[in-house]
């Protein structure tokens, strides 16, 4: 099926040449896939011909503060893969976390790396294996859960990956098994190919009453410009519990579009936090589906920009269940001209009782320039309900300012350590040691770049 030439009507100058890109990728780059898999790519690239890229200025709710039109006008051209390509040691590990000895599976420019990933010490019970690989000896099961919980068929983002999709990540983590230690996804872009896309997919399945640690890690090696268009689905097992960490620190030149998408069985717990550090025009989508009775979910998130970095949280928590309990805090640090926005929807469908939810955003302003845009809302069709929200952004408090240099601070220590300080309820909610103290020290490092850059006033 020749789809650039044979679903002209919708078609523009920016969808072309992805579809141009498609035919030439299931003839030459993805030939010894299952049959399924090509069907529901070429089913994928011609919805996303149908949507076209949300670049329209009016009546597009969804995108309506952040504006994508540089990624549809850049010619990106799928990365060529870069498995084998021999990388110095503290290149790779200065973007890993915690203990070395953590297993981690690492793909360089879309590809798997066997040479940079460490699998031998996986915990009991947990599998991970790279999806290229998966499309082979887990083909039946892939098919069961592939496009199954983020759904092509309304995200134009979402479409393209699925489109392209052919390596990433499958982790599976058995009934019962209870893995101490997380498991790193580590995805790397060197940067050596200017204006390249890829397309990392991952599926994470959680057996019954298990627990386990993934922490999902996106990172450049320069400066270059390029764009990630990722899709994570999460399907969790009764009574499981899965803490998820999201880790953003790529090019501030880059392009990062997620979609992660969350469908919750009785029981079960997903507790995340995402973090960006990096990148220059940033879209996370956090869906969640409280589908069945006593699931609960915990989403934290923190964001560091300054310059002209730009970050889109939209985070949407599906209750269609009764007995659901939902929190979710996020929080933003903006410097310089920087700009962020945040959606949070709560939906509780009609005749659904006894759910329990509530969401904050706060922002700390650390420039007269910077802004942030915060929209929470909540959509209950029902009565018996506890739902919650609040919003806020501001400057720092000249007071508590005061306050710490009365008391023998400088100007400087006292701003960072009042803004180290509004950081600190989401970095504390990580809940493996190693990593957090992780993150608490990329994070102090930024804020002092920061100051001694002279952004932070």
């Amino acid at each position: 099926m020749n789809v650039s030439t044979g679903m002209t009507h919708r078609t523009t100058v920016q969808e072309g040449k992805y579809l141009a890109a498609f035919d030439s990728f299931q003839r030459n780059g993805a030939v010894g896939d299952p049959e399924w898999i090509h069907q529901l790519r070429e089913a994928a690239i011609a919805r996303f011909n149908v949507l076209g890229f949300p670049v329209a200025r009016r009546g597009n709710e969804e995108w309506k503060y952040t504006d994508i039109r540089p990624i549809a006008a850049t010619n990106f051209q799928p990365a060529t893969g870069s498995a084998q390509l021999t990388l110095p040691p503290p290149d790779v590990d200065r973007l890993t976390f915690g203990n070395p000895g953590w297993s981690r599976i690492v793909f360089v420019d879309g590809v798997y790396s066997q040479e940079l990933s460490a699998l031998t010490s996986l915990p009991a019970g947990v599998s991970v294996v790279s999806l290229a690989q998966a499309l082979v000896t887990h083909g039946d099961m892939i098919k069961q859960h592939m496009a199954r919980y983020a759904p092509y068929e309304s995200e134009a983002f979402t479409a393209l990956n699925t489109a392209f999709a052919h390596d990433g990540a499958l982790v599976q983590i058995a009934d019962g098994a209870i893995a101490e230690e997380p498991v790193h996804l580590l995805f790397l872009t060197t940067g050596r190919q200017q204006d390249t896309v890829t397309y990392p997919r991952v599926l994470i399945l959680t057996g019954k009453d298990s627990k386990a640690t993934v922490i999902e890690s996106y990172g450049s090696l320069d400066e270059g410009r390029y764009f990630t268009n990722a899709v994570t689905e999460v399907r969790m097992g009764s009574g499981s519990v899965l803490n998820y960490y999201k880790v953003q620190r790529q090019s501030q030149q880059a392009f990062h579009v997620s979609n992660t998408n969350v469908s919750n069985a009785s029981g079960a717990s997903f507790n995340s936090v995402n973090l960006d550090l990096g990148g220059g025009l940033v879209r996370n989508n956090l869906n969640v589906l409280m589908g069945e009775e006593g699931c609960s979910c915990v989403l934290n998130g923190l964001y560091l920009l300054n310059g002209t970095q730009h970050v889109d949280n939209q985070v949407i928590i599906d209750h269609t269940s009764s007995y659901t309990t939902a929190s979710e805090l996020y929080k933003g640090i903006l410097d310089g001209k920087s700009h962020s926005v945040f959606h949070g929807s709560i939906i509780v469908r009609k005749g659904i009782q006894k759910v329990n939810a509530n969401q904050v955003d706060k922002n700390l302003l650390l420039s007269d320039q910077a802004e942030a845009d915060t929209k929470p809302a909540f959509w209950i069709y029902s009565d018996d309900v506890k739902c919650g929200h609040g919003a806020a952004c501001g400057q720092m408090d000249e007071n508590a300012l005061f306050y710490l240099k009365s008391r023998g601070m400088d100007d400087k220590l006292a701003r960072r350590v009042l803004t180290r300080a509004f950081a600190t309820q989401v970095i504390d909610s990580i809940g493996n040691g190693a990593f957090r103290a992780a993150v608490g020290q990329i994070v102090e490092n930024k804020l002092e770049e920061w100051l001694e850059a002279g952004e932070s006033r």
